[in-house]
């Protein structure tokens, strides 16, 4: 499939059910732009979670990690309206065993992804929110 916003292609992948409350609607899974990486929900996602690592390297391998990190990166661009999601979903990552603003800093450093929300000030943004 390939991004409305940009035309890069887009990975789609099942969201497990305890992470479905940070998709709006309803749906089963969400799609990301490998370029742009903007989120969408999508209903018919695949079976199987593909390697989320294929974004970047700074999407975390670990998969308990990968899906709440996408979707953190998904909400970052209403900040505001999404904090306390964010909040949670940066405490899930953590958990994980990752390092979540770390993982934000080399995803901005990525040269193979041009994210449509600017990582870096998301992130001092985030530093001051929480």
């Amino acid at each position: 499939m390939a991004c409305p916003d940009c035309g890069a292609p887009t990975l789609a992948f099942p969201v497990p059910s305890e992470y479905r409350e940070y998709l709006p609607g309803d749906a089963a899974g969400a799609e990301v732009c490998t370029d742009c990486l903007v989120l969408r929900p999508v209903d018919d996602p695949p079976a199987e979670r593909p390697d989320l690592t294929a974004l970047s390297d700074a999407v975390p391998s670990n998969d308990e990690a990968a899906v709440p990190f996408v979707l953190l990166v998904g909400l970052l661009p209403s900040l505001v309206t999404n904090r306390s999601e964010i909040s949670d979903l940066l405490a899930r990552v953590e958990r994980a065993g990752t390092d979540p603003l770390l993982a934000l800093d080399r995803l901005a450093d990525d040269p193979s992804v041009d994210p449509d929300t600017d990582l870096r000030g998301r992130r001092r943004q985030l530093e001051q929110l929480l």
